[in-house]
């Protein structure tokens, strides 16, 4: 077993879609919060037989994610919270997740979906938080939050990036099977978020593929274990806080993670499938409070450590990204920038004052 004590962390379209789906409204700005009112509409669940059929690749090309698509992805903010995660879908249809710390030793899902054509559920979707954005440029991804904290509301002005926000625009829905609390009920889809987006005039394409595209991919899975940093890695405990962390175990006969959330399987509420990772970084940042001391700022720019994590082995990593617009880059001990298993990709970005464990 090995644990990761405190890292240092140091300063340094689409085309216009001809469908007939709900576009985006033109209301005025609502209070700073999640429960705006949305139209209310059925849950579409999108089942895995009604998912485009996955044809077999060559064995020189990616399969999670079109590398050579200049088509810009979305970036969904995803419920986490612990009351929230049961009712979680659209999950395993997105090529990168990022788990990122939030105020109360929770934590929020970013989950990008790039080359989604059909009408995908995905929900439930949350309010933004600032430091959010900074991922969401790393691949130049429209950003699909509910509400906002009044420091991504000011974050969202400033940097002008390409927003769509549940308290005015209108590609969101209320469900609530179980019952939950009203900032636990919205969901949208890719379809109507791209329909959005073209109304609202945001590009559809980014200058060049590279630029929508964060990870190094292999077509096939990259094997750790030659590596003489290699650990064994079939369990790894990412905690967010006292009561809230995942855990992924290792299947060694799909070569899989499966997500499990405060010690239950995580699974798609609605087509009942297993969230799965084939890639794991763990990206260890500091934070502190803001000014109004409630949220949280955290330390995403700069460097730090972490751990890279695939078919069953972990090494350990450095990180390090120059400004809020650029990539993070993730490297190896020796310097040389890591590539990735195809498959999908969770970052998990842990508060260093947390311990990851892998075992």
């Amino acid at each position: 077993m090995f644990r990761l004590k405190r890292a240092a962390a140091l300063g340094a379209a689409f085309a216009l879609l001809s469908c007939t789906l709900a576009a985006c409204g033109n209301g005025t700005d609502e209070a700073a919060t999640t429960t705006g009112s949305v139209s209310t509409k059925a849950a579409v669940t999108t089942t895995a037989a009604a998912a485009a059929e996955t044809q077999t690749a060559a064995p020189d090309t990616v399969d999670i994610v079109d590398v050579n698509s200049t088509e810009r992805p979305f970036a969904l903010s995803v419920n986490n919270t612990p009351e929230a995660v049961k009712v979680q879908t659209g999950l395993n249809r997105a090529y990168l997740i990022y788990e990122l710390p939030t105020e109360g030793r929770t934590s929020r899902l970013l989950a990008l979906f790039k080359n989604v054509d059909d009408d995908l559920t995905v929900g439930t979707i949350r309010s933004a938080r600032h430091y959010f954005l900074d991922f969401c440029f790393e691949s130049d991804a429209v950003f699909v939050h509910y509400g906002w904290s009044h420091y991504a509301e000011d974050a969202v002005r400033e940097t002008g990036i390409d927003d769509i926000n549940g308290l005015t625009d209108s590609p969101f829905w209320r469900d609530n099977p179980e019952n939950l609390e009203n900032d636990h009920t919205a969901y949208t889809s890719i379809a109507q978020d791209k329909a959005c987006a073209a109304e609202k005039g945001f590009a559809p394409d980014a200058e060049s593929a590279s630029d929508t595209i964060l990870l190094n991919y292999d077509p096939g899975d990259i094997d750790l274990s030659g590596r003489g940093d290699a650990m064994e890695a079939g369990s790894v405990s990412v905690p967010y806080g006292a009561d809230h962390g995942t855990v992924f175990t290792y299947d060694s006969e799909n070569g899989e993670y499966d997500r499990i959330v405060n010690g239950v399987p995580n699974t798609d509420y609605y087509t009942g499938e297993p969230f799965t990772a084939r890639n794991i970084i763990v990206e260890k940042v500091t934070h502190e409070m803001t000014d109004d001391n409630y949220y949280w700022n955290i330390g995403d720019i700069g460097s730090g450590e972490g751990y890279f994590i695939t078919g069953g082995k972990a090494v350990p990593i450095t990180w390090s990204k120059e400004d809020q617009r650029s990539k993070t880059h993730y490297y190896y001990m020796d310097g040389t920038e890591i590539t990735v298993s195809d498959g999908r990709t969770y970052i998990e970005v842990q508060p260093t004052d947390m311990e990851t464990t892998i075992s």
